[in-house]
């Protein structure tokens, strides 16, 4: 039990530690920051506690515990300006010793015109860029109220013949509480989830197109040809601290209704108040429909002149899932997420899971 207290006091620390606010613009790989799932997305991003399939490898790997199957998750989200979102995981459970989940979280960034001071409208060249995350993921219900899980991660970006490498990791913890509980069943009670995501190494692009002839002398000699190369800075992760709630005031054979909340306070950003419920209507023990809606206020940042704006705001968010059971007792789950992003457009997010 000490343990278990020392654990979650090092999560506390760690948020209280973390960097200040209104940094808008310091860190690399942000594509680390966009919820993952139509399910999570719906509710506003408030699903630290809630999360119970794959998606867990992104939110809370403590999550992991909370399915007895294997189950996959598939992910497609368009994004703005032609920009393509992946997410795929897997999840098993290894008897006794816990569960383990593999991930790919993918950003296709699109083809874009190479422009030069000497062609301002395109030398007719086209460059790709891109950036992925593969994680490892490994969860275990400590006691049958408290969840830990870690993340290992492998993150890559790549600007055309530029690319820079990073490792992080990923911490969490659910924690089923008697409050509100029925019968004093745990696992009707209030949920209480925590996670840190992206503590890791700094990133630091590099490659080819960094080398550039210099002239290191205009008087002594002819050095108009000496190799040289760029040194650029080094960049830190999106590093996010979760800390969120969830509770079913009602929960039966037919229906059930879920809240949550969450807090976020990230390294280069203010903080946000996720939101988020779920209606399920459930049929015969065969289907379940689900309908979601959640909203995420991010705090005003000021600016120098005194003036406060809204840098970015996502409104409300709205969601729509359908659970079925097919043969073999294996389950397939669909589900559809809409959202707005603030002055920069809508958002259509679509995810299949399969429970086997």
């Amino acid at each position: 039990m000490s343990k278990i207290y020392y654990l979650i006091l090092f999560l506390v620390l760690s948020f209280i530690s973390t960097a200040p606010v209104n940094r808008n613009g310091t860190t690399s790989m942000n594509f680390l920051e966009i919820d993952i799932g139509s399910a999570g997305s719906s509710l506003g991003g408030a699903y630290v506690s809630v999360v119970d399939d794959a998606t867990a490898c992104f939110w809370n790997p403590a999550g992991l515990t909370g399915s007895q199957k294997s189950n996959m998750t598939f992910v497609y989200e368009p994004w703005l300006l032609d920009m393509e979102h992946y997410f795929i995981a897997s999840t098993s459970k290894i008897g006794n010793l816990g569960h383990i989940g593999l991930s790919l979280n993918y950003m296709n960034y699109g083809e874009e015109e190479v422009t030069t001071v000497t062609f301002p409208d395109g030398t007719g060249e086209f460059y790709s860029s891109n950036e992925y995350s593969l994680s490892f993921s490994y969860a275990k219900r400590i006691v049958d109220w408290f969840s830990f899980g870690s993340s290992l991660k492998y993150l890559s970006s790549n600007i055309w013949h530029l690319n820079a490498n990073a490792v992080a990791v990923d911490l969490g913890v659910i924690i089923n509480t008697d409050f509100f509980a029925k019968n004093k069943d745990r696992n009707t009670g209030m949920r209480i989830g925590m996670s840190i995501s992206n503590f890791g190494t700094q990133v630091r692009y590099d490659g080819i197109d960094l080398l550039n002839s210099i002239d290191i002398s205009d008087d002594n000699g002819n050095f108009e040809n000496v190799p040289g190369q760029y040194k650029m800075s080094s960049w830190e992760l999106p590093l996010i601290f979760r800390f969120g709630t969830s509770m079913t005031p009602i929960n039966n054979s037919s229906r059930k209704l879920l809240i949550s909340a969450d807090m976020l306070h990230p390294n280069n950003n203010a903080e946000s108040l996720n939101l988020g419920i779920e209606y399920t209507e459930k049929f015969r023990n065969i289907s379940e429909m689900y309908l979601r809606a959640g909203t995420k206020y991010i705090s005003n940042t000021t600016l120098e002149s005194g003036k406060s704006v809204n840098l970015y705001e996502l409104e409300n968010t709205y969601g729509l899932g359908l659970k079925l059971k097919i043969q073999n007792f294996n389950t397939i789950k669909i589900d559809y997420c809409y959202k707005k992003i603030g002055i920069l457009g809508r958002i259509h997010l679509y995810t299949v899971g399969i429970e086997f």
